[in-house]
């Protein structure tokens, strides 16, 4: 159980995030992802990186494509898209995030390979709806972010700047597998394929279901702040510099519990504080009290006395001190895999776990077009043929 989509073929037509994150989610469920890229290059997200020459394997790609294999086919050429057509044929799931009209223009769409193969599942991924106002703009995350109003909950209107990962690219990714396997579940019942389509758009407005309700039910347009308010939620820097995130919610408990471990039941006298509603409308008043108390002591302090009053509290960690975490390493979410050209690599493992298991066999991120041969035999071309492939510049 811990690969539940192992025998499934993916064919990944994507590069950057949304896509590859997609088939990420799928790759480390057990499905046999294989990467479809270009012999030139590949995934421009090769080379896209801190380190000045990524070589092929910079750290963004590594993060989006563990546990995949790297095929090289050129599409674009005659050859290649009868070698990509006759793994289509063979394949349970195809993934792309190309700009709409590319696979059309390809020969490639939907209509076309559902008549290949009626018990494909395919999705595309893009920035907005194909037949939509916006179908033929160029979309990456801070558009889909900033269209979806996902980032106006972010951005400091008086220092406007974009902050943080990127989100509507791995919230649609994640839409995308979400539908992906409720296609697969289906096909096991109809014995036919389906046609999944997910935009950054729809995707990001899902992440943020109570912004919109707070509007269309309340009149409410949340700002930055609205939801740390209402779930009365802070960050304090401490005495040393270092940082504390405290998140206190609705129950009644929780609050008092943070008034005794900061040795101020005053607080809890003060008219503007007494009830939940007051918190929350003079959250600002709140947050200006509260700063000075821990600005007081040092962060390890407060991280201890929180701690034994049970109050729903954590240190903020830099991403190194996060890879230290106690709990991280009990989790065990990061693990060694080598490859034999690049060498051992620190790399996540996925998040959840089915009955006790994470995935079985994982594989580091490929080298370009690593596995070309191997899977173009698996799918039945002879080694003639391959080599035929080769020769025409198609692999």
């Amino acid at each position: 159980m811990s690969s539940p989509l192992k025998g499934i073929r993916v064919l990944e037509l994507g590069q950057f995030i949304a896509g590859p994150y997609a088939g990420l989610q799928l790759a480390d469920l057990g499905a046999s992802v294989i990467k479809v890229e270009r012999p030139q290059g590949g995934d421009a997200f090769r080379e896209f990186g801190f380190a000045a020459n990524a070589k092929g394997y910079s750290h963004n790609f590594c993060a989006f494509n563990r546990n995949k294999l790297s095929v090289t086919l050129d599409i674009g050429l005659p050859r290649g898209q009868e070698a990509f057509l006759r793994m289509a044929r063979q394949a349970d799931v195809l993934l792309e995030n190309f700009r709409p009209g590319v696979m059309k223009r390809l020969g490639f769409d939907y209509d076309a390979l559902k008549h290949a193969n009626p018990r494909l599942i395919y999705c595309s991924i893009a920035g907005f709806a194909e037949d939509g106002p916006y179908g033929d703009r160029p979309a990456y995350d801070a558009v889909g972010q900033a269209l979806s109003g996902l980032m106006s909950l972010f951005l400091d209107p008086e220092d406007p700047r974009t902050l943080g990962p990127t989100l509507s690219d791995q919230v649609t990714g994640m839409q995308a597998c979400m539908a992906v396997l409720a296609a697969l579940h289906q096909r096991g019942r109809t014995g036919k394929g389906a046609r999944v389509e997910v935009t950054m758009v729809e995707a990001s407005m899902a992440l943020i279901p109570d912004a919109f309700t707070a509007y269309t039910h309340a009149g409410h347009v949340m700002q930055p702040e609205s939801r740390a308010a209402v779930s009365l939620s802070f960050a304090f820097a401490c005495s040393d510099g270092k940082l504390l995130a405290i998140h206190v919610s609705s129950m009644e408990k929780f609050w008092r519990a943070l008034l005794e471990a900061i040795e101020r039941p005053d607080l809890g006298e003060d008219a503007r504080f007494r009830e939940r509603m007051g918190r929350i409308k003079n959250y600002e008043a709140l947050v200006q009290t509260l700063r000075p108390v821990f600005a007081a002591k040092p962060r390890a302090y407060w991280a201890e006395k929180l701690a034994a009053h049970d109050v729903p509290a954590a240190v903020v960690h830099s991403i190194p001190e996060a890879m230290d975490e106690r709990e991280v390493k009990h989790l065990g979410m990061l693990h060694e895999l080598h490859h034999p050209r690049y060498g051992s690599k620190t790399a996540m493992r996925r998040a959840s776990r089915i009955d006790g298991e994470r995935e079985s066999e994982p594989l580091p991120p490929p080298a370009l077009g690593e596995h070309t041969e191997a899977v173009l035999s698996d799918f039945g071309f002879a080694a003639e043929e391959i080599v035929e492939l080769r020769s025409a510049g198609a692999i």
